[in-house]
């Protein structure tokens, strides 16, 4: 089976086999980023976050326990679905396309751990960030944490295979056409699947332009889950706050 790579997002991210592949990834990190971020936007008391791109959900929720309002949005109907069990009066979640402004607004939206960059379309990046713009309110903050393209690039491995129940995943990334690319094979019970994760190698003075197109203004930029600062040859994230 062969998905139609012109949206890879919407196939690989809707089937189970992207949690499996993501399933040892070790959120404990992620959580202290979450504090860590939350401390220096010195969100208000039961702020109002929108997580955008927010998969199975699982930072939404981490993020509501910390007391929170929580929107959780993602354009997988599956994802969506699944988060939808651990909703509560301050903690919800909605099929949304990104691209586009929700309709409210928010204290911080947080666009977290590489859900940008995905599009065909150049516009849908500018498009992303309009969007982002619209959802907050007057004294609020967006975030965008994207991977730093020159260490990942400089970094890469070019092939491996990763066993996750039993399935054996092979990988192999490449740089493309301006895109950061993956293949992933395998086969499960007897048929063979061919899925393709494509992020666009934006740098920071990339999303310098993205910012100033879209009318916001980068306010701050951090190299790591610690916020510390940003060096273009060896920071590993590429952190940024804007309003």
């Amino acid at each position: 089976m062969t998905t139609d790579k012109t949206t890879w997002y919407a196939n690989w991210f809707n089937t189970p086999f992207y949690h499996i592949l993501y399933k040892d990834r070790d959120y404990s990190e992620a959580e202290d980023f979450m504090i860590n971020l939350t401390e220096y936007l010195n969100m208000p008391e039961h702020g109002k976050i929108m997580d955008l791109a927010c998969g199975k959900g699982r930072h939404s929720v981490y993020l509501n326990t910390l007391g929170y309002n929580v929107l959780g949005a993602d354009l997988s109907e599956n994802s969506i679905n699944y988060a939808k069990k651990f909703e509560n009066d301050t903690l919800k979640f909605k099929v949304h396309n990104m691209c586009k402004p929700y309709g409210e607004t928010f204290d911080a939206v947080f666009n977290l751990f590489t859900s940008f960059g995905y599009f065909d379309d150049e516009a849908d990046n500018l498009n992303t960030i309009k969007a982002i713009k619209a959802n907050l309110n007057d004294y609020g903050f967006g975030v965008i944490d994207f991977m730093n393209t020159e260490f990942i690039i400089e970094n890469l491995v070019p092939e491996d295979v990763k066993t996750v129940d039993g399935i054996d995943f092979y990988q192999k990334r490449y740089v493309k056409d301006g895109y950061i690319i993956k293949d992933i094979n395998f086969t499960f019970e007897g048929e063979d699947f061919s899925f393709q994760e494509r992020v666009r190698a934006l740098s920071l003075a990339d999303f310098e332009k993205l910012f100033e197109d879209a009318g916001v203004y980068l306010l701050d930029v951090f190299g790591d889950y610690k916020l510390s600062k940003f060096y273009k040859k060896s920071s590993e994230r590429l952190i940024m706050i804007f309003k």
